[in-house]
């Protein structure tokens, strides 16, 4: 078991640094950071359970153990800061909200939101799953026997589904403006958190312009829905619609009364739009490639879709009986996991199975090659639901699967995004089987979430 704990002074018995991959170059490892990230951390993977790598004039420490993930994430998670590069990316285009705010603001606006996330709010948001589930279907209908792009089929659906959950709007006329902006804004937040180098925003490089329009695209449509339902709240229609957005309007401070700002709606409403879309069609994107290349896992599917649902649509009562459904998701964000790496900073100076960790130091947990650990898994990249079973997986610790985290930011709407995807799956998955289209070559690519290079063409076809 790693030993965790404080860092003495360094007076006597200083402790040493990690194990340091051999760097390849002048910069250290940071060309191979750039272009095969996934390479990389799976290499520091297996050089130990902690290990570091430089890029440029920094060093990157990796984790690769259950225990030590508890630590930062948990256990010691004060002083493991989430403001890192990429946080400082995201915050350029976000504003402070939920997702990126850090210490008391982040407390303080996580107590505030979580009654809008309880999960007694399931049943409404299954009902607009339901609704934009049977639009889709009737939409794939007339296109059996033809190659969709997978990917941006399940985009669009999910972008329609978060419109009218979180703002009771129809978004279909923005999806695919938003689709392209927010399918922008995941590779130019990543790239910029690569490249420390590249120009900032205000030097007007191509790349830079089209951040800024892609911004504004973002914000003019949050504005607007912000805009429109404020107006409609004088009247009190608005926050009796039953949509995020309502319960977001209405949720006080209990201490000061004080609600949230047209500003922070704005700014907290941008950070679910996209990640209540993003991490959702990337998991199923990679679950209807898993299906494809799994027909042993398709047909199980099958026969419990046939035996629950019988042909009808499914709705969240019907969640708890679709078991072998949800450990297809499990499965798919086990090896595929959206948020496929994520860093934090060291505030303070800290110890990791007896290695030193300075302040001022990026840490990186990788969901990825955890999720691939063959210690902690069992022929890790075979696509076996069945790992999820109660028994085989009671004993398998708790922070060797964490395809949304840990710790007090656990994501806020894990309850959500497992209830769609589960629907999503069994709705289309009773009617329909994709097939990888000839030719199609499927390999991850990183960004801020883990999405399919070049898109996932699937020929569509009627079961």
């Amino acid at each position: 078991m790693p030993q965790i704990g404080a860092v003495p002074p360094p007076v006597r018995n200083k402790r040493p640094a990690p194990p340091t991959l051999p760097a390849p170059g002048l910069m250290g490892w940071l060309d191979v950071f750039q272009n095969d990230p996934l390479g990389l951390l799976t290499r520091a993977r297996e050089a130990g359970d902690l290990a570091r790598f430089r890029a440029g004039p920094s060093y990157i420490h990796v984790v690769n153990h259950p225990d030590l993930i508890k630590h930062i994430l948990l256990d010691n998670h004060r002083n493991y800061t989430k403001e890192t590069r990429i946080i400082k990316q995201i915050k350029m285009f976000t504003g402070e909200n939920i997702f990126t705010g850090e210490g008391d603001f982040w407390l303080g606006r996580r107590r505030l939101m979580q009654p809008a996330f309880h999960r007694q709010h399931l049943a409404s948001f299954g009902k607009v799953v339901t609704q934009t589930l049977q639009e889709l279907d009737q939409e794939w209908a007339a296109q059996t026997n033809r190659v969709l792009k997978i990917d941006e089929e399940m985009i669009r659906v999910t972008l329609k589904i978060v419109g009218r959950a979180l703002f009771s709007v129809d978004l279909t006329g923005e999806t695919r403006a938003l689709g392209d902006a927010f399918g922008f804004a995941t590779e130019d937040l990543f790239y910029r958190a690569q490249h420390p180098f590249y120009p900032p925003t205000q030097i007007p490089t191509r790349r830079n312009r089209r951040a800024k329009a892609v911004n504004r695209t973002v914000t003019q449509v949050m504005q607007k829905i912000i805009r429109e339902r404020l107006a409609a709240d004088e009247t009190g229609a608005a926050t009796e619609r039953p949509d995020l957005l309502a319960l977001l309007m209405r949720i006080k401070d209990p201490e000061t009364g004080i609600g949230l700002t047209q500003e922070e709606l704005e700014r907290e409403i941008v950070t679910m739009v996209f990640a209540g879309h993003e991490t959702t069609s990337n998991a199923l994107t990679w679950a209807w490639y898993a299906l494809s290349q799994n027909p042993q896992v398709e047909k199980e599917l099958h026969n419990e879709l046939d035996t629950v649902l019988n042909g009808r649509a499914p709705t969240t009562d019907d969640v708890p009986n679709l078991v072998y459904t949800r450990r297809v998701i499990d499965e798919t964000l086990r090896l595929y996991p959206p948020a496929w790496a994520f860093g934090r900073e060291t505030l303070k100076a800290d110890a990791l199975d007896g290695y030193a960790i300075p302040a001022k130091t990026v840490v990186i947990v990788s969901p990825y090659t955890m999720h691939r650990h063959p210690r902690f898994w069992n022929k890790p990249e075979t696509f076996d639901p069945d790992r999820f079973l109660p028994e085989r997986s009671d004993k398998r610790p708790r922070y060797a699967y964490l395809p949304f985290g840990g710790g007090p930011r656990l994501c806020i709407g894990q309850p959500f995004a497992l209830t769609e995807a589960t629907l999503l799956l069994a709705g289309l998955a009773q009617r329909y089987v994709l097939r990888l289209a000839s030719g199609a070559i499927v390999r991850p690519k990183p960004n801020i979430t883990l999405t399919v290079a070049n898109g996932l063409p699937m020929t569509l076809e009627a079961r």
